[in-house]
């Protein structure tokens, strides 16, 4: 009989700049004292970025570009829908770029957001504000340590950076 053993996931924290392909600034953790800090295979941040980060160690820098489909996903122009602008709520001052919640056919949690106001409807985008678009990720290593076992079982990283119970 052989023992198998999982590979061992680490509790990760990093610094990132985050800019589009057109050199876009849109985000970045440098502006705070505290790195985004996650716990490898729990989905917490994006796939291409987390493979890409799963080869690193403390101290790395290096700039990652990643693929729309390994970011937010393709652009779907399915998920942009025109509703009667009375059945969303506050309709008389519904604004573009207000974002709505609905619940999808298996009861998930969708996400909305108003992109075209018209005198009878609403157009709305379920599509993430970043999907169809490739990204660029500057990122600094600051902090990578074995996961606990209870942060395994919880599915997210404990202490600083990571969540409190």
């Amino acid at each position: 009989m052989s023992l198998q053993t999982q590979p061992q996931r680490r509790v990760v924290s990093f610094h990132y700049t985050l800019t589009d392909t057109k050199g876009n600034q849109l985000d970045t953790s440098r502006d705070s004292q505290q790195p985004l800090t996650f716990l490898e295979g729990s989905g917490q941040i994006i796939p291409g970025l987390e493979r890409a980060l799963a080869l690193l160690s403390v101290g790395d820098t290096r700039v990652i570009e990643v693929e729309a489909q390994d970011a937010y996903g393709k652009y779907e122009q399915e998920l942009v829908i025109e509703v009667p602008r009375e059945r969303l709520p506050n309709s008389e001052s519904v604004a573009v770029d207000d974002q709505f919640q609905a619940s999808g056919p298996q009861g998930e949690s969708l996400m909305f957001r108003v992109i075209e106001v018209l005198a009878d409807k609403v157009r709305l985008d379920g599509n993430h504000p970043l999907a169809g678009e490739n990204l660029t990720f500057d990122i600094e290593i600051t902090q990578a340590r074995a996961a606990t076992l209870d942060e395994i079982a919880h599915g997210h990283a404990h202490g600083p950076g990571g969540h409190h119970h």
